[in-house]
């Protein structure tokens, strides 16, 4: 099977539209963790993938404590090289190993950077890493939907800094591109002026279209763009109930997230659209609502969240599914 390729900027390298994305392959025992997973499954998800014609895999240092790029690591190892897909991971989220619970800090000091860089090489069992990105603007505070304020200690690296050592990982070949994951337009620009951005990963679903200025900003600059969340942690998917909800994991951060709760009934309205026109083509509610963030101008590739391989189903219709412009309009409430 085969899905489209699109070029990624101007790195050089060509991805399928829609990319695997290792979030939950973390397992629990963490801040953000989704709940429990069978690394068995998680192997098993990517080489599906790989069948399917996904030729790329997103993940971070932080999914898990590391736990998820071990797991990419074994699924890769598994494979033959000529069928390896390429391997994005995300630096600048630092936890406490005392205090696994605790929410990881922004921080991207240059020596810090590079520390993770080479634990992420050695998790993932690679030489050098195909897209290594930038997880969140450097604030030295704890990543929460609290607001927490930093410690007293911490000390917020700038962007012209930490760019520039994203910069002189990729001219030392340890890294092949570099991006930027929730940089808006402003610091993407400044980011520029010191070294090209070879892609962006903002969040973009039907519930979540904040990002589209840095969306902009990458399509004015020839920047390749990855969205995550197409699905809304699979609230998107047409399999989403309060029923469901009821029934996550403990540890599943979706249980306690507004999106889920206070927000849901409003949410699964739309899903109540995207269902109508998956009735149309055949398909479902998720196909639809990847096809629609794929629709979307400058977006080279969406990340795709799967546990298991069955949940890969839908992914090469959605590669494909051409939809009307009154369809788009339709799903998004306009």
């Amino acid at each position: 099977m085969t899905l489209p390729l699109r070029p990624l900027g101007t790195s050089g390298i060509d991805i399928s539209v829609i990319g695997l994305g290792a979030w939950s392959f973390g397992g629990d025992g963490w801040r953000f963790s989704w709940g429990t997973q069978d690394d068995a499954h998680s192997v098993a998800t990517v080489h599906r993938a790989v069948e399917l014609g996904v030729n790329w895999i997103d993940t971070a240092a932080v999914y898990g404590l590391g736990h998820s790029e071990e797991v990419v690591g074994k699924a890769l190892a598994a494979l033959p090289e000529a069928d390896r897909p390429y391997v994005f991971t995300k630096a600048g989220l630092v936890w406490d190993p005392a205090d696994p619970a605790a929410a990881p800090r922004r921080i991207m000091r240059p020596d810090s950077v590079r520390r993770e860089v080479e634990d992420s090489l050695r998790r993932l069992g690679v030489d050098v890493i195909d897209l290594y990105q930038v997880h969140w603007p450097d604030t030295g505070a704890a990543l929460n939907w609290d607001g927490t304020e930093p410690p007293e200690d911490a000390r917020a690296t700038e962007l012209e800094e930490y760019w520039q050592v994203m910069a002189d990982l990729k001219a030392e070949g340890k890294v092949r591109a570099i991006g930027l994951s929730n940089h808006g337009p402003e610091l993407l620009e400044r980011a520029r002026r010191i070294a090209p951005v070879d892609a962006v990963q903002p969040p973009l679903s039907l519930l979540n279209r904040s990002a589209e200025p840095e969306i902009d900003w990458a399509a004015a600059h020839g920047t390749g763009v990855i969205a995550y969340q197409p699905l809304h942690s699979g609230l998107l998917t047409g399999a989403f109930t309060r029923q469901r909800l009821e029934e996550l994991d403990p540890s599943d951060w979706r249980r306690t997230h507004p999106d889920f709760t206070t927000d849901l009934d409003a949410n699964l309205r739309t899903v109540d659209r995207l269902s109508t026109v998956a009735r149309e083509h055949g398909t479902t509610a998720g196909a639809v609502a990847i096809a629609w963030v794929l629709a979307r101008r400058g977006v080279t590739g969406a990340i795709a969240g799967a546990r298991r391989p069955d949940q890969t189903a839908d992914w090469e219709r959605a590669a494909h599914l051409q939809l009307s412009g009154d369809e788009l309009e339709f799903v998004a409430g306009e």
